[in-house]
């Protein structure tokens, strides 16, 4: 496994906020759908590709409540090569944040500025310390 793959294994495991709380139960936890989108970008449309992306993720984690995380990134060498950390509640969460105006709009505006994408499922390897990780977070 590349380093890089460690590393956002490690950030999956570091998204869960606070709210997710000592009240979720273990069941709850290994329900939740956890993935990283890997998406390579067309180096003409980076700019636009993520102001699109910031705003669809800022949307979904403020009003879904089954988004748990949308966190996206870049590598920093390569820039057009964007990496997503999402975690959802569960597998309806899921589905339910597909059919939502803000994600069909972030999907059908950004299709000819992706050249790549490959969705990798993870499973948490710790979930008991996911309530934990955002409490030294200010």
């Amino acid at each position: 496994m590349s380093n890089i793959k460690y590393i956002l294994l490690f950030l999956i495991l570091s998204l869960i906020p606070n709210n997710m709380n000592a009240q979720t139960t273990a069941e709850e936890k290994k329900d939740m759908l956890i993935r990283i989108s890997e998406i390579e970008i067309y180096p003409e449309y980076l700019n636009e590709y993520i102001a699109i992306l910031k705003e669809e993720a800022e949307i979904s984690v403020n009003i879904e409540p089954g988004v748990i995380a949308i966190y996206p990134m870049q590598i920093k060498d390569n820039p057009t090569q964007i990496r997503i950390v999402e975690i959802y509640a569960n597998q309806a969460a899921y589905q339910s944040h597909l059919k939502t105006p803000h994600f069909q709009y972030y999907k059908t505006e950004t299709l000819k500025m992706v050249k790549s994408l490959n969705l990798v499922d993870m499973t948490s390897l710790d979930e008991e310390t996911m309530s934990k990780i955002f409490k030294k977070l200010k």
